[in-house]
């Protein structure tokens, strides 16, 4: 999976599917005009990644564990050809995302000052520089680009709207370029270019987005990135709803995403040295994985081993900075020394100290979670009590999150319960936390019940007050099946009715229909 090329199609069913082509179809078709009425030309193709919803497994990409993802239907869009001498950066929606022009060097920097919302495929374009330079090749000469983006992921929902961005972006430069990568290669790079705008990205999120397919979730595991299908039982249906509390995660990376890094961090840290590792050999560990084998050794095995370690070796409450560099025998400024993102969090929240026991709980306990999850979900012979199985996992794991990890919030904890009131198995906060989503498990012949009691018990007061519309509510409160990863569409488009001067379409054929590898 990881060494297949990303593929390319000429059709646009081969995504979408025979039922979701008329829709995606128009969209492509409003992109490309409004390609037009920018740039006066048509692009020269189109890239697309999806967003994606974490079944469980939180928190715990950036420590080295597997996590158990799907991609959605929900995806971003990213039209795009050679042209002039600037990459001019534009979007479908340019009342609320203004055009955005930056320098082709590849080596510019990304304003995190000053975020816009285009700096995301700065990230990626940087990226693909940053990534044909690690294989030894020449890149090509920077040439000017015009682009124009359309996203339906949720922003800031949980859903990995920014990863689907970054990928989406990063194909069509590649694209465009002439250069035809794997997907292991792009889940790879595109997760260290987001961390471009101020994001300490895990990988989980970019390694879906290119790797999803349709009809099974993916227990995705780093280091090399790889990904294995997950059938999942019968009658599962998982259904995502909108907290409708924003949580943006580049805004807001200091005080939560970037600090939970951080936290961890010095929590694999601490246990290495009170294992007895010298100073400079605990502050080169990076992740609670790497003191596995340490804390194995003296604890034991598995999963109570590491918690009986996180209990005797971290201490309770915040730990303040002097108590930690006295304990390690380095200074903050030296372990995080040339690394921009943990310095900023530790000159930020140093005075309030860091939670480090439950943070390693939380993480220890919830990889755990991740691989009896996959084994509870492709066991034949547990029958009836497949789904029960799951959802109380589920639920686990939101309590983890909330109480451990503290990356939940009152709506998700009220949407939550509400769920769980409703019928669901099994319900949980997906994404970073802090706000966005939440995935249930229902069985498939309750979905239609469940959704309405989620819109009367907690959508209803919102829609009152008009912070969701009627018409937005499908993309605040569906249910999705696990869908494609990312492509390159090389399409030609009809113009949509009304227009005049575009391109000659490819037609939809219904017949078995097979990637156009590069």
């Amino acid at each position: 999976m990881a060494s297949d090329p990303v593929p390319e199609y000429k059709e646009i069913e081969s995504v979408y599917g025979l039922e979701g082509a008329p829709a995606a179809t128009h969209r492509l078709q409003r992109l490309a005009a409004a390609f037009r009425k920018q740039f006066g030309a048509d692009p020269e193709l189109f890239a697309r990644a999806p967003g994606r919803v974490n079944l469980i497994g939180e928190h715990i990409d950036y420590e080295g564990y597997g996590v158990l993802p799907m991609a959605l239907r929900l995806d971003t869009v990213v039209a795009i050809r050679r042209g002039g001498d600037r990459l001019v950066v534009a979007n479908l929606d340019a009342e609320k995302f203004p055009v955005v022009e930056y320098g082709t060097d590849p080596a510019q920097a990304v304003d995190t000052a000053h975020h816009v919302w285009a700096n995301y495929f700065l990230a990626a374009y940087k990226g693909v520089y940053d990534f044909l330079a690690s294989k030894g090749a020449d890149p090509p000469a920077p040439v000017g680009l015009q682009v124009m983006v359309h996203g339906v992921v949720p922003l800031a929902g949980g859903l990995s709207s920014s990863a689907a961005i970054v990928c989406s972006s990063a194909l069509a430069v590649m694209a465009v370029r002439g250069v035809h990568p794997t997907k292991g290669e792009v889940a790879d790079f595109t997760c260290k270019a987001e961390r471009y705008v101020g994001v300490t990205s895990g990988g989980m999120d970019q390694a879906i987005s290119v790797m999803g397919q349709p009809g099974v979730a993916k227990l995705v595991e780093f280091n090399p990135v790889r990904a294995e299908d997950v059938h999942l039982p019968p009658g599962a249906t998982f259904v995502i709803a909108n907290s409708l509390t924003v949580s943006k995660k580049q805004e807001t990376a200091d005080r939560r995403y970037n600090l939970r890094v951080v936290e961890c961090r010095l929590a694999a840290a601490l246990i290495a040295r009170k294992l007895g590792a010298p100073p400079a050999a605990a502050a080169a560990v990076r992740t609670l994985r790497e003191v596995e084998p340490a804390v194995a050794e003296k604890f034991g095995p598995g999963l109570k081993g590491k918690l009986r370690a996180v209990d005797e070796l971290l201490e309770r409450g915040n730990y303040l900075q002097d108590k930690i560099e006295a304990d390690l025998g380095v200074p903050l400024s030296e372990l995080f020394a040339g690394e921009p993102s943990p310095l900023r969090v530790v000159g930020v929240v140093a005075g309030e100290g860091f939670k480090l026991r439950d943070r390693a709980a939380h993480v220890y306990s919830e990889a755990d979670r991740v691989y009896k999850f996959r084994a509870a979900a492709e066991d034949e012979s547990s029958g009836a009590e497949a789904l029960p199985r799951l959802g109380a996992l589920m639920d686990a794991s939101h309590a983890s999150c909330a109480r451990l990890y503290e990356c939940s919030c009152p709506e998700l904890d009220t949407l939550v319960g509400v769920a769980k009131a409703a019928g669901a198995i099994g319900s949980r906060l997906t994404g970073a936390g802090w706000g966005g989503c939440t995935v249930s498990l229902v069985r498939h012949g309750d979905v239609g019940p469940f959704m309405a009691a989620l819109r009367e018990n907690y959508y209803s007061p919102l829609l009152a007050s008009g912070r969701v519309t009627e018409g937005g509510m499908g993309e605040v409160l569906f249910a999705s099946p696990p869908s494609s990863g990312a492509a390159v569409l090389r399409i030609k488009l009809a113009p949509s009715e009304g227009e005049e001067g575009a391109a000659v379409e490819a037609p939809a054929r219904e017949r078995k229909r097979e990637p156009v590898m590069a």
